[in-house]
């Protein structure tokens, strides 16, 4: 019966937009909480224009701000309806409104309005269950789409920046309606998220490659003694395992106090003055590997060093928004995984070292790392002060990636030196 009047309107609207210019669609991210869902709404204004019967395409700085606010929030209340399965009605609340500059491969840039909510069952039911009610814009204009997506459900290890389709709501032809979505979501736990978590926290070291090298670097000279500033002959197989527990112990536990504290955003700190710091730390240990500046205080330079890493590790944490309870299973998680990856990376590396202390050719070893170390570091300090990678940079990101060939360098090195180890006079450094 409706069929022709569509069909119609339609035409109408292609017409009146342009065959050869598609409109770009709405997208709808949820994020799965114990017992409510984050969501994040995007609708591109030109489209919200054909829907609304005030103006949103002027002054769009003050579009969620001035008079119109209370408009938006009424006629987005209006269009959003999550139900449970057996159709009781979800509590919507809106808290927050912003109009920011968007790209879609087809559209190109575009305006749209930035919508943050969320939806709450009533008490006892899922969140993992439910019919997505929803036809903003699709109302007036039925060639337009609603993408849903899953953006994060911690409960079962979706943490990552990808979406994860859900599906899409959109005019059904067939039967004349805009038809609800419905979402059924896997059932999570915290077993789960605690596992990812630790996942992360072990791809964080694997894939930073600042941290790998200032952990390489800390333990270039553990296996030595420190005399009359300078760094002289092996310390012998025990002290120099005491050695490294007292440092790793050292910096686990000051990037251990610092995530916590950046998780919970108790301290929070500019990302880039965080970057610059760390690439200062591996500067000064490379100085440090050198010549022992630090004169047996190796312990709180660890420990100092440390709570500048673990800002930086706390800004994935607290980028998750978490609840309480799943922030402490994620914080010990993430934590337990970057002690597995530093454990792994100490196990590859350090017999090598030991070997090689124990010979006169670990001097070149010790300063070469020592040097490219402070090369990079340098790097890293520009890139990050410039916002821009530079050629340095770039050579020493391509080189640390391939990381596996550093600990067989150092295996190849330990074994030839064993081989032919003569007495060489010390180089004094």
């Amino acid at each position: 019966m409706y069929k022709w009047p569509l069909i119609l309107l339609l035409l109408l609207y292609i017409k009146s937009s342009g065959m050869g210019h598609p409109m770009p669609h709405s997208i709808f991210s949820l994020s799965i909480k114990s017992n409510k869902i984050l969501a994040e709404l995007n609708l591109p204004l030109k489209e919200l224009q054909l829907a609304v019967p005030f103006d949103v395409t002027n002054q769009v700085n003050t579009l969620a701000k001035d008079e119109r606010r209370k408009l938006l929030i009424g006629y987005l209340m209006a269009h959003i309806h999550p139900k449970s399965m057996v159709g009781t009605l979800w509590t919507v609340d809106i808290y927050d409104l912003k109009v920011e500059e968007s790209l879609q491969e087809a559209t190109g840039k575009y305006q749209e309005l930035v919508v943050l909510l969320s939806m709450t069952p009533p008490v006892g039911e899922t969140v993992r269950s439910f019919e997505l009610n929803y036809d903003a814009i699709l109302h007036q204009v039925i060639t337009h789409k609603v993408f849903v997506n899953l953006k994060q459900d911690w409960q079962n290890g979706k943490t990552d920046r990808s979406e994860q389709s859900l599906g899409v709501i959109e005019f059904n032809i067939g039967s004349n309606k805009i038809l609800p979505l419905p979402i059924r979501l896997d059932e999570g736990s915290m077993s789960k998220g605690f596992i990812t978590m630790v996942r992360l926290g072990m791809n964080h070291i694997s894939e930073g490659l600042d941290h790998l090298l200032f952990l390489l670097v800390l333990l270039l000279p553990v296996t030595l003694k420190n005399k009359n500033g300078r760094w002289t002959n092996f310390v012998g197989t025990k002290n120099s395992f005491i050695n490294i527990i007292k440092i790793v112990t050292a910096f686990t536990l000051g990037h251990s106090v610092s995530l916590f504290v950046g998780a919970q955003k108790w301290l929070v700190l500019p990302q880039q003055p965080v970057e610059i710091a760390i690439a200062l730390t591996i500067l000064i240990t490379a100085i440090h590997g050198l010549y022992p500046i630090f004169k047996h205080r190796e312990i709180f330079i660890a420990t100092a060093f440390g709570l500048i890493h673990g800002l930086a590790f706390s800004t994935i944490l607290s980028d998750l928004n978490l609840e309480t309870k799943e922030l402490f299973y994620s914080i010990l998680g993430f934590n337990i995984g970057i002690e597995l990856m530093q454990i792994f990376v100490i196990i590859l590396i350090i017999p090598w070292l030991i070997i090689l202390s124990k010979n006169d050719h670990y001097t070149w070893i010790r300063l070469g790392g020592a040097v490219f170390a402070m090369i990079a570091a340098l790097a890293w300090m520009i890139e990050r002060i410039q916002f821009s990678p530079n050629f340095v940079s770039t050579a020493v990101d391509n080189f640390l990636s391939k990381g596996k060939w550093i600990a067989l360098f150092l295996m190849i090195c330990a074994a030839l030196s064993t081989m032919t180890n003569k007495k060489y006079p010390k180089i004094g450094v």
